[in-house]
């Protein structure tokens, strides 16, 4: 959305996926073009000035997470030659390019040998109706079908993505929370969002949502964390915690990694989510959790009980 608005787009059609009830509530409530918000002036300018058939937003990347994205390789002038969608072995090796002419350093470069396709696309009218209509009218999917082969026929170019650009802001529904509280905690390679509670624990490559709490001797790997929709009082955990029940958030000594946690799940104490056993696929709905792809993912409101071992 950030994307369209900051590009000048007003006009836009969303077609959600099952389960959106709470997507669909967030989207009507935030982005009403009609409530005297003003989302800046933006332009398509990362399209219009370089004459693009087609724009493919991107990113740079290193090699362990290359093979999980659309790949792009570039002439002299930024043009796409090629696009590989999830290559494997030395498909892969074969997609490395210079980087430096994203603007990347040498040093950067060095570190980030692909481009990586973000998934977000600019067509040129036109072209679009040309490909769905009568080149491509049988295919199905952008990022494998249509693009890798668009690229040898029409002009597309990748422009970088600057995540952290203050003329592209970011719009979303304002939450006014009070900022996070940190006690004693280590953080690396995190993104920590708005109101939450953090004692004495360790985040590490990882994403904490709103409203979150991580109790002392928590340890968070690779993992995202959804958050909460609302927060307990002290007194309402202090009297969970006398009675048994789990409270939401993750409890104390708690070790997690590689997990996706929904939004308001209860993570009791000395709990371990690690899937040690390298398990691909689990369905334990009863026991408040899936593992797909070898990630375990805690479902929304669920309880995982004190000393859990997952």
């Amino acid at each position: 959305m950030s994307n369209c608005i900051n590009s000048g787009i007003r006009k836009i059609f969303i077609m959600t996926q099952f389960n959106s009830f709470s997507l669909n509530r967030h989207l009507s409530r935030t982005y009403s073009f009609g409530n005297g918000m003003n989302f800046g002036d933006g332009f398509v300018e990362r399209h219009v000035d370089t004459n693009a058939d087609i724009t493919v937003s991107c990113v740079p990347m290193d090699d362990s997470r290359a093979s999980d994205y659309g790949l792009m390789k570039i002439d002299k002038t930024g043009r796409i030659v090629q696009f590989a969608e999830k290559p494997k072995g030395s498909d892969l090796k074969a997609m490395r390019v210079d980087t430096t002419l994203l603007g990347l350093s040498p040093q950067e470069a060095e570190k980030h040998p692909y481009i990586a396709s973000m998934g977000v696309y600019v067509f040129r009218t036109e072209t679009l109706l040309q490909l769905l209509r009568w080149q491509y009218s049988s295919c199905n999917d952008f990022g494998s079908e249509i693009i890798p082969s668009a690229v040898s026929e029409h002009h597309v170019q990748p422009p970088k993505f600057e995540f952290y650009d203050p003329k592209t802001p970011f719009f979303t529904s304002p939450r006014f929370l009070p900022p996070t509280k940190v006690e004693k905690c280590k953080i690396v390679d995190a993104i920590i969002s708005h109101g939450c509670f953090m004692r004495n624990c360790s985040v590490q490559h990882s994403i904490v949502g709103v409203r979150s709490r991580l109790e002392s001797g928590v340890e968070l790997q690779d993992t995202m964390m959804m958050g909460a929709d609302y927060y307990q009082t002290e007194s309402e955990i202090a009297s969970l915690l006398a009675e048994g029940k789990v409270p939401i958030g993750v409890g104390e000594n708690t070790k997690i990694r590689n997990c996706i946690i929904d939004k308001n799940a209860k993570i009791g104490r000395n709990v371990i989510i690690a899937n040690a056993d390298g398990v691909q696929e689990a369905d334990r709905a009863k026991e408040g959790f899936y593992i797909r792809s070898g990630i375990t993912i805690t479902l929304k409101n669920a309880t995982i009980k004190d000393g859990t071992v997952i």
